[in-house]
Formats: C-alpha cells, structure tokens, sequence
C-alpha cells in the first residue's frame, strides 16, 4: 500500500478538488487554475521552483482525466482543452500507468556507495573480499572504482562499521519484472509496456512522485450525472479502508449517487466454486500444481515473464469477472464499476467486457471527502445478496487457500478428494518471480500454490488507504461471521 508521504497527500488533494469542482459543474472553467491556487507566487516550492511545481501539478491532472502525460504534443494545450477530451471519450485508454519526466529525479544507476563512516581500518575486509579488485583505500578511505564494480554486493557484507550501502533506483528496485528501463540516450527511466504487469509497485515506490496512473474519474462521474445505473461492485479489501460497516459504505454509495453496491465477495464464492473443481480434477488426472488465478498482476507476470507456469494457473475467473457478469445479468444496462486498491484490475477490467470502469479506494476516498460523505454517520443499509464470510477473506493472503479448504470441506465424503498440500507467494518480487519458475520445474514442494502479488494481499494494494495490519484483521473478523 502507498505510504503516508507528501507526494500522496498533494495526489489525494487535486483529486479531491478535482471532484469538487466537477460537481459543482465549473470544472472546466476552473481546472487551468488549480496548480496556480495550490502552488500561488512567492509560495514555498517543495522542488527547484514553484514554476516546476505547477507543471508538475498540471500533469497530474492530466492524468486524473485520464490522459497520458506522454501522449503531450503540445505543450501550450490547456487542461480545459483535455478536460474536454476527456468528456468526448466513449471509453478508457487501455494503458495504465505514465511516468511523468518532469517529476523523475533521473536517479544514478544503483549502485554501492562508502559512505563517510568508513574508518579506513587496518583489516580492509573490503578490498581483502572484492572479487574484481574494485576497492582501494586512498587517503584513509575506501574507494569504489566503478568501472570494475560488478554489484556483487561482498563489501557491504564484510564492513564492520556497516560504512557501504547499496543507493537503488527505488522504481526499479521495487518492479519485479524490470519493467523500468533507462533511457541510454536521454538516461532517464520509463516503463516497458510490454514487460509491465501493472502491479503498480513503482508507482508506491517512487519517493518523487513521478509514476502516475490514469484515472477513470470522469468517466464515472459522467456516467452518474447522466442518470444511468451505476453500480458498485466493492472489493473484499474495503472492510478497514473507511470507518463504518458493510451496510453503512453502502449507504454512502448511494449517497454519492451509485444505483447500488455489490459485494466482489459474491464472485469469490464462485471462483472459489470453480478452483475447487479445477484443483479436484487436474490431481486426479495426474496433475502436480495448481494456482491461483484471481489475482491480475500474477496472472500477467506469468504470461510475460514465466509461461512455462500457465499450464499450473486455474482457469477460474477472478472475483471481479463473475460479480460484474452476475451484475449484468440482473441489470443489463447497468454500469458496472469495481472498487478495489489495485492498479492491475484497469488492464483486466480493459479486457473485461461485463466492468466497465475501475475505481481505486483512493479515488473513492476523494469522492467522500469532497462530497462530504461521513461514513461512520450513515445509516447501514442492508445488502443485497448474501455473502459466505471465507469469501470476504480473498483480501487477505492465505485468504484464497483457507476459502479453497472450506469449500472442500463441504464436498460428499465419498468422492474422490485429494489431498491439498498448500504454499502461498505473499507479494511478487524478483525472488518471487525466480520460485516461480522452479515451481513450474517442479523444485518446490506442494500441490496448491496461492500467489498474491501485494505483500499481505489485496489490503496491501498500491492504492489501499487502510493500515494492513488494520485492514487484515477487519478482514479476518468480517470473513468469520456467517451470512445475514
């Protein structure tokens, strides 16, 4: 999940302010005017300058509309002018995320660094134990050449005085798939699309903000404002994001003018349902590994990085697939817009033709806020359909695998049911995505393996707002209470 920091905290207030003006309707009138009011003459920057801060701020709306920063061929274009391409567009770009160059600190390649701790000591276990002689001492200090440096990472191991560290780039230190390349001719980073598996991990990396995603906003907005019939379809990891029950978010979706919401959790029953089946067919026709598949960023990294794993992935479709399908088919005109802290369910909803929009917690947070929606004071609302509590738990890691036992559990005695022999993967990294493909050559023990790609799950998502200790245990105690 994405820290409390500054760059957060200027992000959910354009956002907030954005929804504002929206709803009073002077939007366009107002959006060129916004990074001038947040940033006005003779203010403190928090970069070189304030000028640099406003362009800044004019591309993160631009991103709030859901416009690519890098799509920009003209740079005397006014927000309003996009504000306007935004309300022309019958749907979303299918591309997610933008990183802003003006934003970028262009890091130095990672790289070890002595640090001025460095005592110069007699033992010198850092050029005793440096492979490719890289490190002399000059002048009573360590000196790293760099051009014999192979970031082998041996000296700041052996240090006494702890006086090496490693400085990462921290967008390429969080991707798991090296997604994030530098540019040789410009030496700045940028995200290879064709490796990105819209994890968003860079995005709550970056310490300057500059990996935007593309919000969809308007587009819901809109979409609300024309009458149609909006419907919420609420990710089990909502439980710990706002203050207030089930019954009462509901409430204030309805408030902030949403036909009705719907739990996701209904769709993990039947995802649930139908790994269950996989899982009980696959072993016994021999089979040796199955997967999770209701995770989106998994699944794509499998594909990109690791398709020796596809045969293991179930074939299930995620939570979000079979709510918005039962969605549709109790509500054909229904608009239907999943709310979750994930950045990869815009590529899946993208390729999902029964959710037509994704709404992170952030953004709906925005919207509360600006609509001056006090959840905890709503009146609870009772919900539509019955839920089963293990399947509120798909949030949590381990969620999914415990949901699968309990399903098991209700199976006739008689059939032939193998025996579940659990391992999970609790948030994708590049260590990760190497266990994968030793589980794919079978290296690793276990017959059911649960791969979350956020650290904790989905509480954990790049766009929770939640603490995840917090939101684990509202999870957990919701997921034990029986249907009402």
């Amino acid at each position: 999940m994405a820290t409390a920091n500054d760059a957060n905290k200027v992000r959910r207030g354009l956002l907030i302010k954005l929804i504002k003006e929206y709803r009073k309707g002077t939007l366009r009138e107002t959006i060129d005017r916004i990074p001038y009011q947040m940033r006005p003459k003779n203010d403190e920057s928090s970069r070189c300058c304030i000028y640099k801060d406003r362009a800044v701020l004019k591309y993160r709306l631009m991103a709030m509309l859901g416009i690519g920063v890098e799509t920009e061929t003209d740079e005397s274009k006014p927000l309003s002018e996009y504000y306007d391409d935004a309300e022309k567009r019958e749907k979303p770009d299918s591309d997610i995320l933008s990183v802003l160059d003006v934003a970028c600190s262009h890091c130095i390649t990672s790289r070890y660094l002595v640090t001025n701790a460095c005592r110069g000591c007699f033992a010198r276990p850092c050029t005793f134990n440096c492979p490719k002689n890289a490190i002399k001492v000059i002048d009573g200090q360590a000196r790293i050449d760099y051009n014999l440096c192979i970031d082998c990472g041996k000296c700041t191991q052996v240090c006494p005085f702890h006086a090496i560290i490693r400085v990462p780039v921290p967008c390429e230190e969080a991707c798991p798939v090296n997604a994030i390349r530098r540019d040789e001719k410009t030496d700045r980073q940028y995200i290879d699309f064709e490796a990105c598996t819209s994890c968003g991990k860079c995005m709550t990396a970056c310490p300057f903000g500059a990996i935007l995603e593309r919000s969809q906003i308007i587009d819901i907005l809109n979409a609300i404002k024309a009458g149609k019939d909006v419907v919420a379809m609420v990710a089990p990891a909502i439980v710990g994001q706002f203050a207030g029950s089930l019954g009462q978010i509901a409430s204030a979706l309805k408030k902030a003018g949403f036909a009705k919401m719907v739990e996701v959790a209904l769709g993990a029953e039947m995802t649930t349902e139908h790994e269950v089946k996989d899982f009980i067919d696959r072993m016994n026709d021999d089979g040796t590994l199955m997967t999770t598949s209701c995770c989106p960023a998994y699944v794509e990294t499998v594909k990109r990085h690791v398709p020796e794993m596809l045969p293991f992935v179930s074939g299930a479709k995620t939570p979000m697939q079979y709510t918005a399908e039962t969605v549709k088919q109790e509500t054909p005109n229904a608009i239907t817009v999943f709310i979750g802290p994930c950045v990869a369910k815009r590529k899946e909803a993208s390729e999902d033709n029964n959710t037509d929009y994704v709404m992170t917690f952030e953004e709906l947070g925005a919207m509360f806020a600006a609509y001056e929606i006090d959840v905890a004071g709503e009146p609870a609302i009772k919900l539509e359909h019955d839920v089963k509590g293990y399947a509120r738990g798909f949030a949590t890691s381990c969620g999914v695998s415990a949901a699968i036992l309990e399903e098991m559990k209700k199976l006739h005695p008689e059939m032939d049911i193998p025996e579940l022999k659990g391992n999970f993967i609790n948030g994708l990294d590049k260590k990760a995505v190497k266990q994968l493909k030793l589980y794919a050559q079978g290296k690793l023990p276990g017959n059911f393996l649960e791969v979350m790609a956020c650290e904790g799950g989905c509480v954990g998502g790049p766009c929770a707002i939640g603490q995840v200790r917090l939101a684990t245990q509202a999870v957990k105690k919701l997921a034990e209470e029986p249907p009402k």
